[in-house]
């Protein structure tokens, strides 16, 4: 296996960057999901998994990391990731801070993607609240674990592309490897270069991937391939549609494109 692409999103639930190298450290990406944004009003994390209230972030791409990161907005302008709070707060209609390190307990809204499908992106829908970045240490804005992944078997067999799915890592396998492949790593040390990962859970799906991505538009396949076919348990949340896994940082260090990635024997 390779590795096909690198991923990072410096702002949580905007677009974010392509790169040829990702640094890891024991808490994942370095400046994956660095800031985001909370609402002014109860604190909660801005996540596009509600969109009803924070479906425009994904008109927005962040890039860079620490001082140098960067929002460029839907009208084109870019200004610090930390000065956006003000040009934030107008495109959403909401009151909005920019945070660069997680609250304890930060929670997000996450209803059921399948109830949204069916009634509506603005439609008022029971909206759970969950503790994100809980596989996580340090305090990035994380879902769960520090390292999300994807492979080529997968996506190719859904026609989805990773751009939705917003992985860090795109695996690419060889022919004839079947799809949601990834359900079976778990726990299996892979090693990309000198870093080692260890896949924790299956990566359940939320309505983000259907959603409009800047240019991209809606796409309700992305959830309903893995709702019809990849209904698994994920240990803690029940038995969701997933499509990928997460996975925890055994060795840090670098990860680049094109790197040869070995998965350990059952």
């Amino acid at each position: 296996m390779k590795v096909r692409a690198l991923y990072r999103y410096p702002v949580k639930s905007m677009l974010g960057e392509q790169l040829d190298e990702l640094e890891l450290d024991a808490h994942g990406v370095v400046g994956d999901r660095e800031f985001a944004l909370l609402d002014a009003g109860d604190g909660r994390v801005a996540t596009a998994k509600q969109p009803r209230h924070w479906r425009a972030l994904l008109q927005c791409r962040s890039a860079g990391s620490g001082a140098s990161a960067q929002v460029t907005l839907p009208d084109g302008r870019t200004v610090p990731a930390g000065a956006a709070a003000g040009p934030l707060s107008e495109l959403l209609g909401r009151q909005v801070v920019v945070s660069g390190a997680r609250p304890d307990g930060a929670v997000v809204e996450r209803p059921d993607p399948e109830d949204i499908l069916a009634a509506g992106l603005d439609a008022e829908v029971d909206a759970p609240l969950l503790e994100i970045a809980q596989g996580t240490g340090g305090g990035r804005f994380v879902d769960h674990s520090p390292v999300h992944l994807v492979t080529t078997a997968t996506l190719d067999a859904l026609g989805v592309d990773a751009l939705r799915y917003r992985p860090n890592i795109v695996v690419a396998t060889p022919p004839g490897v079947p799809a949601f492949v990834e359900n079976d790593w778990l726990g299996r040390a892979l090693t990309i270069g000198g870093v080692r990962l260890v896949p924790t859970l299956p990566t359940p799906r939320c309505v983000v991937p259907t959603l409009q991505h800047g240019d991209t538009p809606r796409a309700p396949e992305a959830l309903r391939g893995p709702a019809q076919r990849n209904r698994v348990e994920v240990e803690g949340f029940g038995v969701l549609p997933c499509a990928g896994c997460y996975a925890r940082v055994e060795v840090p260090g670098t990860l680049r494109r094109g790197a040869t990635a070995v998965l350990a024997a059952p």
